[in-house]
């Protein structure tokens, strides 16, 4: 649960604009909090608000290997362009610069729950081992299972504090940061695909369609695993 004076101070953070709230973030759970950052228009405004208060937040990616090249683009455009690194985190079975491990290869195709677990939520239950809390830039309207979040929740299934600045926010408010600040962002979004995930399980979705639509097309699936109910978490720890 909420440690007592985060809990405390809980209508006040709702109130907080993204600055501000992760400017607490970061006095609060100073050393303990990171920032995920999925590469998708909103992580951009996170990485831009970050850069630009000068906020002493580590921002990390889950590398998949198979975003994208668009997305890889990003990744370093966005690093250039602060002056930042973006750490990427993987899972132990694609090594760098070795040979995908034969349980994972082409998963998606077989198991796409399995893959989003092994090669998202196995590495993320990592790099969170040991911190705080952790910022995402969910935004309630995405989805139904993202309806009710708060701008600071207790996450039970990663077990710390989760920090949503952006929340409330809709999607013509990301589109007008980006353009007011002339912030970098995935040209996919221009295509069609108001939200991008890896390459193999990303289409675009149509006019009118769910945010999320295009993830997963054709599954009963719509959320990778990070951002829902714990008794949906299961599988090996890391």
């Amino acid at each position: 649960m909420l440690p007592p004076d985060v809990a405390a101070r809980g209508d006040e953070l709702t109130r907080m604009d993204p600055g501000a709230l992760l400017a607490w973030a970061a006095e609060r759970f100073s050393g303990g909090i990171v920032c995920l950052s999925a590469l998708g228009a909103e992580d951009c405004v996170l990485v831009d608000v970050i850069a630009r208060g000068t906020l002493p937040i580590p921002i990390v990616t889950i590398d998949t290997a198979v975003l994208f090249r668009e997305t890889y683009a990003l990744w370093s455009r966005l690093e250039r362009r602060y002056g930042i690194e973006i750490a990427g985190i993987r899972s132990d079975l694609i090594p760098d610069g070795g040979p995908t491990d034969p349980s994972i290869d082409r998963l998606w195709e077989r198991d796409p729950d399995a893959c989003c677990r092994e090669r998202k939520i196995v590495p993320l239950r990592r790099e969170l081992g040991g911190r705080q809390a952790w910022i995402t830039g969910i935004r309630r309207e995405q989805s139904e299972a993202r309806r009710h979040a708060q701008p600071v929740e207790w996450d039970a299934a990663f077990g710390l504090v989760k920090v949503n600045p952006l929340v409330t926010w809709t999607a013509a408010d990301v589109r007008a940061y980006l353009t007011a600040h002339d912030v970098p962002y995935n040209p996919l979004h221009d295509r069609g695909y108001p939200s991008i995930g890896c390459e193999p399980c990303t289409s675009p979705a149509a006019e009118g369609e769910d945010g999320r639509a295009g993830r997963w097309r054709g599954r009963e699936k719509s959320e990778c695993g990070l951002h829902v109910a714990p008794a949906t978490l299961v599988g090996r720890e890391p």
